[in-house]
């Protein structure tokens, strides 16, 4: 299955629905990025404790693990476009909430502690389980198949840019404030700014037809199972997400920087924002290199290799005691991560028929979420019992014996070229 590359690397961004998609993804990406690091922040300053920090990602996949398969299968009968209009309107909701209990009625942390941020994290991962699927096959509707890696290195390459931005400009904001509630109204008014981008853009939805005829609704079941058994009888598609999923869920330090941020490198808030930006920096270059250099050529192999880097980088950062050089080991996490993701976005685009995009993102979501929230909990854990030090190499570890494994039992994957 090969795909034509693009003359120019600005192709898609002609496309101006698709421009409007890619300002609203940014808009609501720069927000969680802002939030999410001055949650951890906040929860780390109350608890010095590091289990906290894993504690927050497990608060957040567990609701979205709950419904995100049901997610999918919404996404693939009603109007994606309103799916994401109503769970961008409620993360804007979340935003604001954890602004009341931070700013406006504190004593509700005095009373419960760190409970209530919890709880709207696990909201907020609730969301997510229906928005991700929707906003994954609803960006397919707006490109044509030729233009999916194109698409797929500007997608990514926005993200990063947000992911940059919205951690530096949460630290400065809690440096200056010494609160977290000014991140919490900065996020819930990208959110809204979110909103009006996508509003803009037409709905795609369109029943699903054979002969002119609308076929019948399948029951949820028959159609999970139905989307389940395609992914998993398609080695690319299945062995690309285990890859990043098993890949992410042992190596991933971002969990961990406040308390890196804190007791390896006795850096401030600003150090802290910092640190999480880094990974977005070397993503954003990678993203721009991809756009005029797709992955179509030896793909499976360079997203093995890119795994692997991203494994070592992961090493180094754990075992570094400079500043510098470990936002350096941090960019690079994120200048090989972005690889895969462009990778892995492009696969699953072109070998997902429409119809099951929205069950299919689904369970792409679910792979990328467990590697992230529980991510986030195994290091949690992992710190506690091994010490903060030695659980990230153990991680990065990790990471390059899935590699390994991956190389030897996946050959469809190892041998795939787009191009």
């Amino acid at each position: 299955m090969a795909q034509t590359q693009p003359k120019v690397a600005y192709e898609v961004l002609k496309i101006a629905d698709y421009r409007n998609y890619l300002f609203s993804r940014a808009a609501v990406t720069f927000g969680v990025n802002v939030l999410g690091p001055t949650v951890g922040w906040q929860i780390y300053e109350i608890t010095k404790d590091p289990f906290s920090l894993g504690l927050i990602g497990l608060a957040e996949f567990l609701p979205f693990l709950v419904v995100t398969l049901i997610g999918g299968y919404i996404a693939d009968i009603f109007d994606r476009r309103k799916i994401m209009i109503t769970c961008i309107s409620l993360y804007a909701v979340c935003a604001f909430g954890l602004y009341l209990i931070t700013h406006r009625f504190p004593q509700a942390l005095n009373l419960y502690g760190t409970m209530p941020i919890y709880i709207i994290v696990g909201l907020t991962g609730l969301l997510r389980g229906f928005v991700s699927p929707a906003q994954t096959a609803f960006a397919a509707q707006l490109v044509p198949p030729q233009l999916y890696a194109n698409a797929a290195t500007w997608n990514t390459m926005v993200w990063q840019l947000s992911s940059m931005g919205g951690p530096a400009v949460g630290g400065i904001l809690c440096a200056a404030s010494k609160s977290a509630w000014p991140s919490y109204i900065l996020a819930a008014v990208l959110a809204l700014v979110s909103l009006g981008f996508i509003l803009l853009v037409p709905s795609k939805h369109t029943p699903l037809l054979v002969e002119g005829k609308k076929i019948p609704r399948e029951g949820f079941l028959v159609s999970v199972r139905t989307g389940l058994n395609f992914v998993f009888k398609n080695q690319i598609i299945l062995a690309s997400l285990a890859l990043d999923m098993f890949a992410v869920l042992f190596g991933g330090a971002v969990a961990l920087l406040p308390a890196f941020a804190k007791d390896v490198l006795a850096v401030g808030p600003e150090g802290f924002g910092a640190l999480r930006a880094a990974p977005a920096v070397g993503a954003f270059i990678m993203a721009w290199i991809l756009a005029f250099r797709p992955p179509l050529a030896n793909t499976g192999k360079l997203l093995l290799g890119a795994v692997a880097g991203f494994g070592i980088c992961t090493i180094l950062f754990a075992v570094s005691n400079s500043f510098w050089f470990s936002l350096v080991m941090l960019a690079g996490t994120g200048f090989f991560d972005n690889i895969s993701m462009v990778i892995r976005g492009t696969v699953v685009q072109l070998y997902t028929p429409n119809e099951m995009r929205g069950r299919v993102s689904a369970v792409n979501a679910l792979f990328i979420g467990s590697s992230n929230e529980l991510g986030a909990f195994e290091s949690g854990l992992a710190a506690r019992i091994m010490g903060l030090v030695p659980s990230v190499i153990f991680g990065g570890s990790m990471t390059l014996v899935v590699v390994l494994t991956t190389w030897w039992k996946a050959p469809k994957l190892r041998d795939m070229s787009l191009g």
